[in-house]
């Protein structure tokens, strides 16, 4: 018997193989129908996955094997991967050099035929082989050779779906570590900033309730700009906690509710103070769905709808429309509208479409991702559309619970 030699890139090899998270690991159907045509294809008892490791071959899905693994140095799959290019057929083990005395060919059932295809990565690294197996001599024809092949690239698409797959896990986890430190970060500096600011906003009041007679008229106008600013800042840190907060909004914590009575509550609970006209569904419908979602979802786009209006009236509609799977919403009003091209930003954080509400203060780009945000955690997407001068209507979907 000759032991198999390594490859010269065993190391990059190895480092491969591992990064692939497929050692050890359960069988899956996906590997196993492969093997089990492999075998009918090749009208051979066995056909394997093999994954060539460090000192052995370990088996990732097997077809009329007993055995899970066995030593590199009697792999027949580890002197396949030497040749990645082409299949390795080794007709009759017991009169091949290589082979000759074996331990494998001296089993109850011992391997005499083999043909395996080096199964590799796209960076060209061998992991182990495609093979078929028989307990006698045997010889594949030029139709199965074909077959083999075509097999072996199947599994080489589902190591590269593994290594995809992989990937993204990781930046899912990459993600929720980042996402958690920065929601962390934006209750640590709500906290330690929001008390400061409620001090000035007090302090701001004080002095001009107490010194307004000692005070010109430009000095009650900067206590005015530094409570206004004070406000201002307040606001934005409020919105930047909600925003990293809206993630814990679970879709499965749903209840029944009536929509227009929801809609009610939050109009009075806005305490409007501009001349605004509701137009809400004529028929009332039951909704199940997470409320505290669906609250902040219209309590933002109702607000902008309000603060954003250059019409000396202002006139809101909205509406729902019950699907097999989801609600879908509507709200539109008659406001100054949106730019065609700026549209496509609107949910971007931090992205503002430039416009001064009505009490001369620019939006933080912040409501309408945060929107977006919970309207993906309710299982749902979310549009807009607009004509600059005339309206804009935001449409929404939410998923039945």
């Amino acid at each position: 018997m000759i032991a198999p030699d390594f490859p010269l890139n065993e190391k990059q090899r190895m480092q491969t193989l591992l990064g692939l998270g497929l050692l050890d690991t359960n069988q899956e159907e996906d590997f196993d129908y492969i093997t089990k045509l492999a075998a009918y294809i090749c009208g051979t008892p066995v056909a394997l996955v093999t994954l060539v490791d460090e000192d052995r071959q370990w088996f990732k899905s097997k077809v009329g094997m007993a055995l899970c693994e066995t030593s590199r140095d009697s792999s027949f799959c580890a002197h396949a991967i030497l040749t990645p290019d082409e299949i390795l057929e080794i007709p009759d083990a017991t009169k091949d050099d290589r082979f000759i005395d074996n331990p494998l060919t001296k089993l109850e059932d011992p391997v005499i035929f083999y043909a395996g295809v080096p199964l590799r990565t796209t960076d060209g690294m061998s992991m182990g082989s495609l093979c078929v197996i028989d307990h006698k001599p045997n010889k594949l024809s030029k139709e199965q050779r074909a077959a083999l092949i075509t097999l072996g690239k199947q599994v080489e698409r589902l190591f590269e779906l593994r290594i995809v797959n992989n990937q993204l896990e990781q930046a899912k986890a990459s993600l929720t570590k980042h996402n958690t430190l920065l929601k962390d970060f934006a209750g640590t500096v709500s906290h330690d900033l929001k008390m400061p600011l409620a001090n000035l906003i007090l302090t701001s009041d004080i002095l001009k309730k107490k010194y307004t007679a000692s005070l010109d008229e430009s000095g009650v106008n900067y206590l005015g700009y530094l409570k206004k600013s004070s406000l201002s800042m307040s606001n934005y840190i409020t919105n930047i906690l909600a925003h990293y907060e809206s993630t814990a909004y679970d879709r499965e914590d749903a209840h029944e509710f009536m929509f227009n009575d929801m809609l009610e509550d939050l109009v009075d609970l806005l305490n409007i103070n501009f001349e605004c006209e509701f137009h809400f569904p004529e028929v009332n419908i039951e909704l199940r769905c997470n409320r505290s979602a669906l609250d902040q979802i219209f309590l933002n786009l109702i607000g902008n709808s309000i603060k954003y209006n250059d019409k000396a009236h202002t006139v809101i509609h909205i509406d729902v429309l019950e699907q097999d799977e989801h609600f879908e919403f509507s709200i539109r009003d008659n406001g100054r509208g949106i730019e065609e091209e700026k549209i496509e930003g609107v949910f971007t954080l931090f992205s503002t479409v430039g416009h001064l509400d009505k009490n001369g203060e620019k939006g933080h780009g912040i409501g309408l991702s945060t929107v977006e945000k919970l309207v993906h955690n309710l299982g749902g997407t979310i549009s807009v559309s607009s004509v600059l001068g005339e309206y804009t209507k935001f449409t929404f979907t939410v998923a039945k619970s």
